[in-house]
């Protein structure tokens, strides 16, 4: 894993408790890669787009690939969504979960 990466974010094992920080869960939905590290702390104030862009990232995607997000399997939230506000409506046990497939699968996606 790219150290450059993943320097904004950092997995759950790392970071205990951190107020500034929310968990969220990133699952593999489809015919996406299923990543190694489900777990991931992230600032509140990072929003979709940022996640996305990570995500691309992470499963190195080329430019071409479609990457879809979705909250709770339900809905795809707007990229200028923050993580706080997804994670005070919708978090489950303390995280945020987070869906992504590389084909459309609940509904519009963020691609």
């Amino acid at each position: 894993m790219d150290e450059e990466v993943t320097s904004e974010f950092s997995t759950s094992k790392v970071v205990t408790e951190n107020k500034e920080k929310i968990e969220i869960l990133l699952k593999a939905t489809g015919n996406a890669p299923i990543l190694k590290t489900k777990k991931w702390m992230v600032e509140k104030e990072k929003t979709v787009a940022s996640i996305h862009e990570f995500l691309r990232k992470l499963l190195k995607l080329d430019p071409s690939d479609s990457l879809f997000l979705y909250v709770n399997q339900a809905f795809a939230p707007p990229p200028d969504q923050t993580m706080k506000n997804l994670y005070d409506c919708y978090n489950t046990d303390g995280r945020l979960v987070l869906h992504y497939c590389k084909t459309q699968a609940w509904g519009a996606g963020v691609s």
